[in-house]
C-alpha cells in the first residue's frame, strides 16, 4: 500500500525514523509539494514509520483484508513449483526482495528455494528497520542454513551486490506495484530490469479485478484499522515537521472503480481548517470536505499484466493464482539482449 499516483519520491530514501538532513529535507519538499496541489496529496510510501509498519501488520490479519491470505495461499500451496521455475535447471540463485516487511511470506519461497537450488542467498530490502529485524530473527530461527543479507533502505537508493554468475531473482510480493500508475509502473518495471542479466527473472504479486465490493472491503475495514494506517501519517509529519493536524478533524475515505480497477485512498477535512508547519514555515488551509489523496491501488487483469511487461522489456513467462482467482503471483523473464548488471 504505497504512493497514490507513483510520483518520484518513491525513489527516495524513506527510512522508517527521521535518520537525519536528508531525509528531513526529502519529506520536507514533497509535503510542501503535496499539501499545496489543487488537489492535496500525499505519497503512502511515508506511511512505513515503525508504527504505521505495526498497524499494516493488523491490516494483514484483517478478515476484509484478502490480500494477504490469498498470496499466502499460493505461496503455501504453489511454492515447490514456483521454486522449480525460479532455479530451473538448480541454478544458484540470489533473491532481492524488494519491499521485504518481516519476511513471513517470503519465508515459504526461500524454504522451498533451499531444496532446489544449490546455493541460495537472500537479499531483503525494506524501509523500516523495524521489518528487517524481525525478519532476521524469524529466518534465523526457522532457516538458519540460509545466508541472508539485509538492507535498510529504498529499492534503488542502494542495490545489494549479487554474486557473479548466480541467476538473480526479485521479488516484488504484497502487490507493491499496484500503488502506482500505469506508467510509473512500466518505469519501476524498465529500472529492475536494469539490474538484471539474461536468465534473471522478476516475480511480482499482483491483485486481480473481482467483486468491487470485496475490493472496496478490504480498503474500508469495519475496525477502523486502515483509518488509523491513513491518519498515522499525519501523526508522523506532526512529529517529524512540527506540523500541528488535528487528527480528530480528518476522516478516511475509501473507494473503487470498475472501470478502471483503481482502488483509491483519502484522508478528508471535517471543517475548514489552517495546518501549520514550524518546519516548513507555512500555513496549508483546507475547505470542508476538502481531500488529501493517499493511496492508490491497481487491481489487474493478465492482459494487464502481460502488457506491463512488454512495455518494460520483460516477457510473461509464467501465473501462479490462488483457488478462486483473485490473485496472480507472475514470473517475468528479463530474457535476452539486456545489458549486464553493474
Amino acid at each position: 500500500m504505497n504512493a497514490p499516483d507513483g510520483r518520484d519520491e518513491l525513489f527516495s530514501v524513506a527510512t522508517g525514523q527521521a535518520s537525519g538532513p536528508a531525509c528531513d529535507e526529502s519529506l520536507a519538499r514533497h509535503v510542501a509539494e503535496g499539501l499545496s496541489a489543487r488537489q492535496k496529496w500525499l505519497s503512502s510510501v511515508y506511511f512505513y514509520d515503525d508504527q504505521g509498519s505495526r498497524l499494516f501488520q493488523r491490516i494483514s490479519t484483517l478478515p476484509e483484508y484478502y490480500l494477504t491470505r490469498v498470496e499466502r495461499e499460493i505461496l503455501e500451496t504453489q511454492a515447490s513449483r514456483i521454486a522449480q521455475v525460479l532455479a530451473e535447471g538448480n541454478a544458484p540463485v540470489d533473491l532481492v526482495e524488494l519491499g521485504s516487511g518481516d519476511g513471513a511470506k517470503t519465508l515459504l519461497l526461500c524454504r522451498a528455494l533451499m531444496a532446489c537450488a544449490p546455493d541460495l542467498e537472500f537479499h531483503p530490502i525494506d524501509v523500516s528497520q523495524l521489518a528487517l529485524t524481525e525478519l532476521q530473527l524469524r529466518f534465523a530461527a526457522e532457516l538458519p542454513g540460509l545466508a541472508v543479507v539485509p538492507l535498510c533502505a529504498d529499492y534503488f537508493a542502494q542495490w545489494p551486490a549479487l554474486r557473479t554468475g548466480h541467476r538473480a531473482v526479485v521479488a516484488l510480493l504484497g502487490s507493491n506495484m499496484g500503488n502506482m500508475t500505469d506508467d510509473r509502473a512500466v518505469a519501476l518495471l524498465r529500472r529492475i530490469r536494469s539490474k538484471l542479466s539474461r536468465g534473471d527473472l522478476l516475480m511480482l504479486g499482483l491483485d486481480l479485478q473481482k467483486d468491487p465490493r470485496i475490493v472496496h472491503a478490504a480498503y474500508a475495514d469495519s475496525a477502523g484499522v486502515t483509518a488509523r494506517f491513513n491518519l498515522n501519517l499525519l501523526a508522523r509529519l506532526n512529529r517529524e515537521l512540527d506540523m500541528d493536524f488535528d487528527l480528530a478533524q480528518f476522516d478516511h475515505y475509501a473507494t473503487y472503480s470498475p472501470l478502471d480497477g483503481a482502488a483509491r485512498s483519502f484522508l478528508v477535512s471535517a471543517r475548514r481548517q489552517t495546518v501549520a508547519s514550524a518546519r516548513l514555515r507555512t500555513e496549508f488551509r483546507f475547505e470542508a470536505g476538502e481531500s488529501i489523496y493517499t493511496e492508490q491501488s491497481q487491481k489487474y487483469t493478465v492482459e494487464m499484466i502481460d502488457d506491463l511487461a512488454g512495455r518494460a522489456g520483460f516477457r510473461l513467462h509464467e501465473t501462479f493464482t490462488d483457488h478462486r482467482d483473485w490473485y496472480c503471483i507472475a514470473v517475468l523473464d528479463a530474457g535476452a539482449g539486456n545489458p549486464s548488471r553493474p
